[in-house]
């Protein structure tokens, strides 16, 4: 009805413009005897032909605004309109139900169904014996399927599609399998126009929603993992104990907020002290929780000096979390400074070392393993390992993030000269210079490249 008034206010216009300046010319020009055409002529016709169309053209701009107040925004598409504007305004499914309750509920008296045809779930049932009739919902499901493409559309009183805008009883618009049926009665008194608007803001309004909706699972999902990545921080060590003749240093950087590393730092007496560091196979959360389960079963245990008591403590609480293919590597090692030696249980860690002093400089010998995998293996008899100490000995216990790290060529870091070299040079420093080189090493070796592991050591030395 716009389209169609707005067509016969610019075309009538025009016809009454040429009508005007074809009179006004008649009447101010006077009546030439010859046949020549004065440039004088051709002036005054030509002003009189922009004067007349620039009035007809305010006269357009005076009344095509006038015919849209008339159709658009006055009777019944008044309503739409509403809709339309606070349609722009809602976020959630919420509003929507909100705007829908007041204006085409409340206003224009519409019943209205919205349905997420993916799911076959209604989301919206205005309380009307026309959109809660299971006969009408099962005749709008064989008809309006899953694959119906977007779009708005008519429908009639048997709620086929119908292109006779006269027995029209309501429409529906579909976008992304939402399938939004409006009933309405008086369907045909709205302007045609109304439509296209309608469903535009519709489809603004879905993608909106789902948009919002995604950043807020992400952002409830992200505050979850962080909250999760700051309780998991809170098991490992917030400071290093100060120990008597035991100077240690650690470094530990997950690779996503959770991590799968941990070490440990406890006291057992003035002299004694148990180190350990293990890494939990896989990542995220399952790695997260075992990497929780074993920090605290070693933590409750009394006899901390009981290694192969601590072992076991450790591989039953795995085994009856029934997490699959849920395992970890470990080191554990009671350090004696009183009688200067390491007793130790290695379970598949790879990279525990001790850096020793010597004439020739510094001499590696490595805590090689001598337990299986803990968790989920049977285990066999373990046999705890020992080893004398010195002064001035380093020891070095790494998860597999540290000697794994390659460069370009795909070598890993821990079979190269250069890191046995920063080894070396580094046992002669303090624990924390010797780390701060291993770090810079491995950030230097692995380029611009993202890390693929966790990456967590610890350093301790003896006798100072």
């Amino acid at each position: 009805m716009y389209k169609t008034r707005k067509r016969i206010v610019i075309i009538g216009v025009n016809i009454v413009t040429i009508v005007h300046f074809i009179i006004i010319c008649l009447i101010l020009l006077p009546e030439r005897r010859d046949s020549s055409f004065s440039e004088v002529t051709f002036v005054v016709c030509s002003v009189l032909f922009l004067v007349v169309v620039f009035w007809g053209n305010k006269f357009i701009s005076y009344l095509i605004p006038l015919t849209r107040r008339q159709t658009l925004e006055s009777g019944e598409t008044v309503i739409l309109n509403k809709f339309i504007d606070r349609l722009r305004f809602c976020y959630s499914l919420d509003d929507f139900y909100a705007v829908i309750g007041e204006i085409l509920e409340r206003q224009a008296d519409c019943a209205v169904l919205l349905i997420d045809r993916k799911k076959n779930y209604i989301l919206y049932n205005s309380p009307n014996r026309t959109s809660t009739s299971e006969s009408v919902k099962n005749k709008l499901a064989l008809n309006f399927t899953e694959a119906w493409p977007d779009g708005f559309y008519f429908f009639d009183n048997h709620l086929g599609i119908t292109t006779n805008y006269k027995k029209t009883r309501g429409f529906f618009m579909c976008y992304d399998k939402h399938h939004l049926y409006i009933f309405c009665r008086y369907t045909r008194l709205f302007d045609l126009n109304v439509y296209d608007r309608l469903f535009e803001e519709y489809k603004r309004f879905v993608s909106r929603t789902r948009t919002i909706a995604t950043l807020s699972e992400i952002s409830s999902t992200t505050k979850e993992w962080e909250q999760l990545a700051i309780t998991q921080q809170s098991f490992l060590p917030q400071k290093i104990p100060n120990i008597s003749k035991l100077k240690i240093a650690t470094y530990f950087r997950p690779l996503v907020n959770v991590s799968g590393d941990y070490f440990s730092i406890l006291p057992i007496d003035a002299s004694k002290t148990l180190l350990m560091l293990g890494d939990v196979s896989g990542k995220g959360l399952p790695a997260a929780l075992i990497m929780g389960l074993v920090m605290n079963t070693v933590k409750i245990i009394e006899d901390k000096e009981d290694l192969v008591g601590v072992i076991h403590a450790v591989d039953k609480a795995i085994k009856g979390m029934h997490l699959q293919d849920k395992y970890t590597v470990l080191f554990l090692g009671v350090v004696d400074t009183d009688k200067m030696k390491i007793r130790y249980i290695n379970a598949s860690m790879s990279d525990p070392i001790i850096l020793s002093p010597s004439p020739n400089g510094y001499r590696i010998k490595p805590l090689t393993s001598n337990a299986s995998l803990i968790g989920i293996l049977e285990l066999d008899d373990i046999e705890v390992g020992e080893q004398r100490l010195f002064r001035g000995d380093t020891i070095l216990m790494a998860t597999d993030g540290v000697s794994e790290v390659m460069d370009d060529d795909g070598v890993e870091l821990g079979d190269t000269d250069i890191y046995r070299k920063t080894l070396i040079s580094g046992a002669a420093k303090s624990p924390q210079e010797m780390v701060d080189d291993i770090v810079d090493l491995i950030m230097k070796y692995n380029g611009d490249k993202k890390l693929h592991d966790d990456v967590t050591m610890m350093i301790a030395k003896v006798g100072y």
